[in-house]
């Protein structure tokens, strides 16, 4: 199939250098990069995020190649030790004809299927349609910490296998008994052609996620998180044993001081409303010192089962009892009939190319779960008072200079 294909594109000189192409200081990515400022990726109703979703919906896709992550392991790989069945990673970096690069993710799981309930959470799958619905709950939250992402079809024989020149991603396409084009991922966990996924025959939905600058021009750095879950079959970490865990993080650089622990907890609240238990790390830019806001990156393990709440996803608000005033109050309008976070979440879904990105029942979910957050709110406020639980995040307070030496190196 390969080789056939490589014949194919010699046939229509598609390995010939192309016309060179020119930077537009308008192309929408940049215009994106260049709004990062300390309040969020984007301003509040960015022209430049409504033209980016636009053309990574529709621009051409001039190359495809695996990410710098997925060529570091592929060195290491051996596929014969490989034991993870689950498909935790398939994804690719796609260019478009502006220079403009997305992270694409392919559709692994249907939007009725839940995750079973025997999966851990660390061998879940990845979603496609979890990434999509990420990205607008965190924009009507107000938090505007993921990256612009749209849903997108594609062919995937057009516009992966014929544009791609990275000769181990030609070599994993195959053609199914059904007759579709389908692909799989060397390495890391998937070396096998029963995970791959298929095109019907050659279209497949998949989420686009805008990239961010590069680390050239944006250093990030990536952190663990503190409520970090145990990525074995076995055992517990401190917070899950321990219901004082917060005190122990409190006496802790960076979280002694300044919005960082404040910031963590709203991370834990965007977490449990999608339900995912998979946040290890957390990236933010150096740029903006130790105050700034944390990236919500790599969302696809959220929406998984609409049936169950987990509400250890919220340990960091429950322990510490400590919420942004701006959070609490955003949080309490999508609780009022007027302004229902199902509501609102259907209506901005309804915007994407792959609508209906969720089901009803994951859609009602995140009411449950938004009455779940207030419920452990006033819980807080009846025990402490809301003086003590309710922070007043308008101002920026600096950290001190030692701290942020510290953090530096």
């Amino acid at each position: 199939f390969s080789r056939r294909h490589k014949l194919y594109r010699e046939e229509l000189n598609l390995t010939s250098p192309a016309a060179p192409l020119l930077l537009q200081p308008e192309a929408s990515w940049l215009q994106f990069h260049l709004g990062i400022s300390r309040d969020g990726l984007y301003p509040r109703s960015s022209p430049a995020v409504s033209r980016l979703l636009q053309d990574m919906q529709h621009f051409t896709i001039i190359s495809a190649d695996y990410s710098q992550d997925e060529k570091a392991l592929l060195g290491a790989c051996d596929c014969s030790q490989i034991v993870k069945p689950s498909g935790v990673h398939l994804k690719l970096v796609l260019r478009f004809q502006d220079f403009g690069k997305a992270m694409f993710k392919p559709m692994r799981q249907k939007r009725d299927e839940e995750t079973p309930e025997d999966f851990f959470y660390f061998v879940d799958f990845q979603r496609h349609n979890a990434e999509i619905a990420a990205f607008h709950l965190d924009r009507i939250l107000d938090f505007r910490r993921v990256p612009p992402t749209v849903g997108r079809l594609i062919n995937v024989t057009k516009e992966i296998l014929e544009v791609t020149k990275n000769e181990i991603l030609q070599s994993v396409f195959f053609i199914s008994p059904g007759g579709n084009v389908c692909f799989f991922a060397k390495c890391p966990y998937m070396c096998k052609t029963e995970y791959a996924v298929c095109g019907n025959p050659h279209l497949l939905e998949g989420s686009f996620s805008a990239f961010l600058p590069s680390l050239n021009l944006a250093p990030r750095l990536s952190i663990p998180n503190p409520w970090i879950r145990s990525y074995s079959f076995d055992g517990k970490e401190e917070w899950e044993v321990n219901p004082l865990y917060c005190n122990t993080v409190r006496e802790i650089y960076p979280y002694s001081n300044g919005n960082r622990l404040l910031n963590i907890i709203d991370m834990a609240i965007f977490d449990f409303l999608i339900g995912n238990m998979d946040r290890h790390h957390y990236e933010m830019f150096t740029k903006f010192g130790d105050d700034g806001f944390l990236l919500h990156l790599d969302n696809a393990r959220g929406f998984g089962r609409h049936s169950h709440d987990e509400t250890s996803i919220l340990a960091p608000l429950s322990q510490c009892c400590i919420i942004k005033r701006t959070t609490l109050l955003r949080l309490q309008l999508l609780a009022e009939p007027a302004y229902r976070l199902s509501d609102v979440m259907r209506e901005s879904l309804l915007q994407d190319h792959l609508a209906p990105v969720l089901t009803e029942p994951h859609l009602l979910a995140l009411d449950r779960r938004l009455q779940l957050i207030l419920k452990a709110v006033r819980k807080c406020i009846d025990t402490y008072g809301e003086a003590k639980v309710v922070a007043n995040d308008t101002t920026q307070p600096q950290a001190p200079a030692s701290h942020r030496v510290k953090l530096a190196t």
